[in-house]
């Protein structure tokens, strides 16, 4: 995703990742039927834009042109072939454009207004209140390719990992590991129906249905652990719950509104589900086995200090990656042998 898409993801959706119910919304909006005349592409994109700033909606042009052209059948409202910006728009295209702007005017995030998103390439249905994943989770995805190209796993050739996803919402990790890795296998497991429901729907949308487990599992539980597939695997991979709860209310009205926050809240210092996949490692990770996750910028301080007063876990924080915004966002743990 080019870098201005990032920026208007992170100006749409706020600080954090995902949210709650849809009640919050505004009540006092009525909707604004096109203005007289109104009948482009072009001018409709304008004409949204205003009303979509003066309800202080942010990123009001980009939405509006996201809105636009997905009526249109275009991904981006600059892929349209210049024909259909001044051509007419038919009556039931007016409506359409109109319905999908008085949910951005509730603060709906656009991705589930488009009901997809793309990730990695690959074309993802979004539905609420499932996460919807963020331009910097494709940052962790390309380090994670980047550990598999250099190394060989026990299926017999590199790009073979068994990899397990903890907390896979709509699948975009998993899916595009795959998609890149055409050897590996995945386990995918999250404690949300939604999310499982939705994984299963990528998955069989791309055609990834066959190499991909997806299980319905609590990972605090300490049911079913023993019983995953495939025993040991090479990778985990996660984007956990890293809000800390005292930031929460600080949260964009587009995540509180409309997405999980039990998907969002990591506890007190973020860290909740994090140590719980820490302490999980042992039983999960084969020797030299590798973790990946994604995290608030305040973590690899104190999951280094986790790890250094817990030696009998033989787990070691062996580097830090920044996103592309400058913050410590991601963290590879590695498993010794004992």
């Amino acid at each position: 995703m080019e870098l201005w898409g990032r920026m208007l993801w992170a100006l749409l959706s706020g600080p954090g990742r995902r949210g709650s119910t849809l009640g919050w919304a505004f009540s006092s909006w009525q909707p604004q039927p096109p203005l007289a005349g109104l009948s482009s592409a072009t001018e409709l994109v304008s004409h949204w834009t205003r009303v979509f700033e003066k309800r202080g909606i942010p990123e009001a042009r980009e939405s509006s042109e996201y809105i636009v052209a997905h009526v249109l059948g275009a991904k981006t409202f600059q892929s349209l072939r210049p024909a259909l910006w001044t051509q007419p728009l038919t009556s039931q295209q007016l409506q359409c454009i109109r319905e999908l702007s008085s949910r951005r005017l509730q603060r709906m995030p656009v991705q589930y207004i488009l009901g997809e998103w793309d990730f990695q390439g690959l074309s993802l249905r979004m539905v609420p209140p499932v996460f919807i994943p963020r331009p910097e989770t494709e940052e962790l995805v390309e380090w994670v390719l980047e550990e598999v190209a250099q190394r060989s796993y026990a299926v017999g050739s590199p790009g073979s990992p068994l990899i397990l996803e903890v907390g896979c919402g709509s699948g975009a990790i998993s899916l595009s590991l795959l998609s890149q890795l055409p050897q590996s296998r995945v386990i995918a497991v999250d404690k949300g129906e939604a999310a499982i429901s939705l994984t299963h729907e990528n998955a069989q949308r791309l055609q990834l249905q066959d190499r991909i487990w997806i299980i319905h599992l609590d990972m605090t539980s300490e049911r079913s652990w023993t019983h995953l597939p495939w025993g040991p695997v090479d990778l985990v991979v996660s984007n956990p719950p890293y809000i800390f709860h005292q930031d929460m209310e600080q949260l964009a009205p587009e995540i509180r509104s409309y997405e999980d926050p039990a998907a969002l809240d990591g506890g007190e210092e973020g860290m909740d589900i994090i140590t719980h996949i820490l302490a999980l490692a042992p039983r999960l990770l084969k020797d030299s086995g590798s973790i990946f996750l994604e995290v608030d910028p305040r973590h690899p301080e104190l999951v280094s200090s986790w790890l250094q007063s817990r030696p009998e876990l033989y787990l070691n924080l062996v580097a830090v990656r920044k996103d592309f915004c400058g913050r410590s966002r991601f963290l590879h743990i590695q498993r010794s042998r004992p």
